[in-house]
């Protein structure tokens, strides 16, 4: 089914970064919050011009590979990844941090792969849902991750979520900030889509929370996260990407020469990934087999739920032209899919913030919330 929305104009959202608490309280498991008084919360402007939604048929890829309870493949294949467990722990809270207008926030932790993983979590106030509230996970982009931090980058994006009645939780992928492991990057390794998979298990074990009403939204890297969660996990009721990197494989070779999706070495070579899969397994001309068999986008006729698109038309980062495939892929197959494009923009969709955050959690009103 094609969901398709005209123009018109919106009012822009308003947002305030939060800063972290100085002091670390012995950790506790998340039943046990205490309340605190709220800090206040002051709103400032954003640019909301309006842009149009539009689509450029392409050819939707299929799957052409089938995975033996024998083989043992990349461990990026799709089909592979849905046969592993990500069971996920109880969510333990670190540290307490000021209070958004309506939602209390928190550093909190988790396991991941035997792994400590850190991460932001907000919890609307008020009376709780009669079967909890609806979550979201939060996928963040490509940062480095030394320089990474928990309360840094993406809080308006997290507080315009949460103030909208959302538990949402923003993991630290390995090797980020606090979190534990080595950082190996999203495109040469699963382990960023592990940890948010474990990441949405420990957010359904949450008494808060309605384990039947969980959202992903994921921006440029956490864009490929978001795609290839949903097209593993089934418990994913809708997802949103911003500026992702959602194409297929193939076309991460050859149509994005970008030095960031190289920054990554290959925790075995210690060599670009490109270089690396290209020398083990040959071209897309080769073997594509396995450039399919690695490829979300090859998969979207399993997705789990809904998908909305938000991309700028001159983002700098990462072609418009992976959102376009991925819209057209998800048209070809029958599923859901909103896709809004963003003339002069940037990669954050920064001009029109207010407009695209307000197209995103009206989507997940709709599809997660039920409303």
């Amino acid at each position: 089914m094609r969901h398709f929305i005209t123009r018109g104009s919106v009012i822009g959202f308003a947002f305030l970064v939060l800063a972290a608490c100085n002091t670390v309280p012995a950790p506790t498991v998340i039943a046990n919050i205490a309340a605190t008084a709220a800090p206040a919360f002051t709103p400032t402007a954003t640019l909301t011009s309006v842009p149009t939604a539009t689509q450029t048929p392409t050819v939707a890829p299929t799957p052409t590979n089938t995975l033996t309870p024998t083989s043992t493949p990349n461990p990026l294949n799709v089909e592979w990844m849905r046969q592993q467990s990500y069971p996920g722990s109880d969510i333990i809270i670190e540290q307490e941090l000021p209070r958004g207008s309506n939602y209390r926030q928190y550093i909190a932790s988790y396991l991941s792969d035997g792994l400590k993983i850190y991460g932001l979590l907000t919890i609307p106030e008020g009376e709780k849902p009669a079967t909890g509230w609806p979550a979201i996970i939060f996928n963040h982009g490509f940062i480095p991750p030394n320089t990474y931090r928990t309360t840094e980058r993406y809080v308006a994006y997290v507080a315009a979520i949460a103030r909208s009645g959302y538990v949402v939780f923003k993991p630290d992928y390995r090797g980020h900030g606090s979190s534990e492991g080595e950082a190996t990057g999203g495109y040469a390794s699963p382990a960023y889509t592990v940890d948010v998979l474990n990441a949405l298990a420990s957010v359904k074990k949450l008494p808060e929370v309605d384990p039947n009403r969980l959202g992903m939204w994921g921006h440029s890297m956490g864009g490929m996260v978001t795609l290839r969660s949903m097209v593993i996990s089934k418990d994913i009721k809708a997802g949103v990407i911003w500026g992702g990197v959602v194409a297929s494989y193939p076309d991460l070779l050859t149509k994005w020469p970008h030095p960031q999706s190289e920054v990554i070495a290959t925790p075995v070579a210690g060599r670009r990934w490109r270089t690396e899969f290209i020398e083990t397994y040959g071209t897309p001309e080769e073997n594509p087999d396995f450039w399919n068999s690695i490829s979300p986008i090859t998969y979207v006729s399993d997705i789990s739920g809904p998908v909305q698109l938000d991309h700028s038309t001159t983002d700098e980062e990462v072609p418009i032209a992976f959102s376009e495939s991925l819209d057209q892929a998800l048209i070809k197959t029958g599923k859901t899919v909103e896709f809004y494009q963003y003339p002069g923009d940037n990669h954050n969709i920064a001009n029109n913030f207010g407009l695209a955050m307000q197209r995103s959690i009206a989507f997940f009103d709709k599809y997660v919330k039920g409303e």
